[in-house]
């Protein structure tokens, strides 16, 4: 949705401004301002369901639906689609999903685990907690060196600051004017406008296409855009806290881990200069050794609480789900035909090359089709395909996709094959995709709220952008690195844990398996073999086999190279030194 957003602002930017006078009154500009916008959901809290002779009904948040009822499946939409649930009944129990209105800012829709417990006869309840929609904007002005007001945006949920590009800023007569170069724009164009209220100290900004005027107040040294807020000391060391989540805790020390490199290092996270929109937004970092979790630290006011956005690294959970499927005894597998499945009939002038793609060339990244997500002129690009509105079928767009190679002839990173994949198991299965990981991944794996982003058909997306606690997204990387066990459950096979990791193939320079990434990482003199999951803005869990140690930073910085920081810098120069 990013690039329609982007078209948004160049449409609306005007050519190379003339710069205002400077006024006196624009030195009220100069520091750190804030906006922060919640659009919901609404609907939330205790979610009851009642049948009678009538049939079902859903009561939540003060209003009613009708449920419909397919064998042990149970459905409904509240009016103005408020919000729907979709589950099934198991026993006492009813287990599902709630499904949340599409959201103001991204666009997508999410749905998010909940179970309903008998409370009486015929009567069922629950809590639905939908994922909070929040949208936070930060402008820091300085005054440059001749005067002007040099300006930044951020924005740690989607980083448009990134996009936009901004310069400058102009003020005048109480109207402002925000410059800068958007999409590599050769010259500053006006970007958006506003005004500012010098008596309240209220400086208003339109920005299109998120949630329109924003109303930025100044913020002190307690803003969450710092990364310890209100906190001045050095940082010390504590070791995790245990919680009810299946991760054992322990210390750097016990685990033979240099307790004083690594208070170094997350002392430099705390004390980089935040002086531009590409300064590191690191929101997490933890450290598992020898199975038991050793480092949870939280910055910019992010806790173990806060679902935080994964992006592309859960791909990498499209292939622990296949696995998952497999291990339970569902019938497939690399070989499985990806259209003889999607099909109720293949047509007889189908590609050949269409009737020879299997699983596995969607898992790794070598479809044939094209759908190159670093060409914007692939019609398969995820931006191309999300911003399409005439099919929002993402199985169907996908499948009439243009081929240009043979499956498994090269590889190119598309995020329509995950997302194929996970449509070509909920095939196989009968299953709806959020059951299936709900019921092999997210309970068995003890996770807690979790949020999966859907398509415009209501299937869950796996090509990424689910929502997870940082505690429980790593789990992943231990998984695998326990040759997929978790906590003595076996989740996966050890067969489908080293195919998966296995450097089958190289993908943009690197090692890549099935949906993992492999890389080559210094150590003492050496190189360690590593795979690991990773996604925009700087979401990584890498694993380190041969230490026995995974490693999982979470970050703000969308669409910034300096994404790639974490697995390319932090952890080789930083977190490997330090373990012993």
């Amino acid at each position: 949705m990013r690039t329609a957003f982007l078209s948004v602002l160049l449409a609306a930017a005007m050519t190379l401004p003339v710069p205002l006078a400077a006024q006196g009154a624009a030195q009220d500009l100069v520091g750190l301002w804030v906006a922060k916008k919640r659009f919901g959901p609404d609907v939330r809290g205790t979610l009851t369901l009642v049948r009678d002779a009538s049939g079902w009904r859903a009561e939540i948040a003060g209003r009613e639906a009708a449920v419909t009822q397919a064998g042990d499946t149970l459905r409904f939409t509240l009016a103005g689609e408020r919000g729907g649930f979709r589950g099934r009944i198991e026993g006492d129990r009813i287990r599902g999903h709630w499904i949340q209105p599409r959201s103001v800012t991204g666009g997508m829709r999410y749905a998010t685990p909940v179970v309903l417990a008998a409370a009486g006869p015929s009567l069922w309840r629950g809590e639905v907690r939908p994922l909070d929609e929040t949208f936070t904007l930060y402008l820091k002005i300085d005054r440059e060196a001749d005067g002007r007001l040099g300006v930044f945006l951020r924005n740690p949920d989607r980083n448009i600051g990134r996009n936009v590009d901004l310069r400058h800023v102009e003020l005048k007569d109480g109207h402002v004017r925000l410059l800068g170069k958007p999409g590599g724009a050769a010259e500053e164009v006006e970007i958006a406008t506003g005004s500012f209220d010098a008596g309240n100290r209220l400086l208003s900004i339109a920005i299109p296409g998120r949630g329109n005027s924003y109303d930025f107040e100044p913020a002190g040294a307690l803003s969450d855009f710092y990364p310890r807020p209100g906190l001045t000391a050095p940082y010390a060391y504590r070791a995790p806290l245990p919680r009810q989540d299946g991760w054992p805790v322990s210390t750097l020390a016990a685990e033979g881990i240099d307790r004083a490199a690594i208070e170094r290092f997350v002392q430099m996270l705390i004390d980089q200069p935040i002086d531009s929109v590409h300064a590191q937004d690191i929101h997490a970092v933890l450290i598992a050794r020898h199975g038991r979790l050793v480092l949870e630290e939280y910055l910019h006011g992010t806790d173990g609480d806060a679902l935080h956005d994964t992006r592309s690294a859960a791909k990498s959970l499209t292939s622990v789900l296949i696995g998952a499927a497999m291990q339970q005894g569902t019938r497939i597998g690399p070989e499985t035909p990806v259209y003889a499945t999607m099909e109720k009939a293949l047509p007889a002038d189908l590609d050949p090359r269409k009737r020879a793609m299997t699983l596995g060339d969607l898992l790794g990244m070598a479809s044939g089709f094209h759908c190159d997500d670093r060409d914007p002129k692939a019609p398969g690009n995820e931006d191309v395909m999300q911003d399409q509105e005439a099919q929002p079928d993402w199985y169907r767009y996908a499948l009439d996709l243009p081929m240009v190679a043979a499956p498994g002839a090269s590889r190119v990173y598309c995020s329509t094959n995950p997302n194929l994949a996970g449509g070509v198991l909920a095939r196989v299965t009968g299953e709806p995709l959020e059951q299936s990981f709900d019921r092999l991944i997210a309970r068995p794996m003890q996770f807690g709220p979790y949020a999966l982003n859907l398509q415009p058909t209501g299937e869950p997306y796996m090509g990424g952008g689910a929502q997870f606690r940082p505690r429980d997204f790593m789990k992943l990387g231990q998984l695998m690195l326990d040759g997929g066990t978790w906590r003595g459950k076996r989740i996966l096979s050890a067969d489908w844990v080293r195919r998966s990791t296995a450097p089958s193939g190289e993908l943009r320079g690197l090692h890549y398996g099935y949906l993992w990434w492999g890389i080559d990482l210094p150590w003492r003199g050496t190189k360690l073999p590593a795979f690991y999951a990773a996604g925009n803005g700087g979401q990584v869990v890498i694993v380190v086999p041969k230490l026995d140690l995974v490693v999982a930073i979470f970050g703000g910085n969308y669409g910034d190279k300096v994404m790639y920081v974490p697995q390319e810098k932090y952890t080789p120069d930083h977190i490997l030194p330090a373990i012993r």
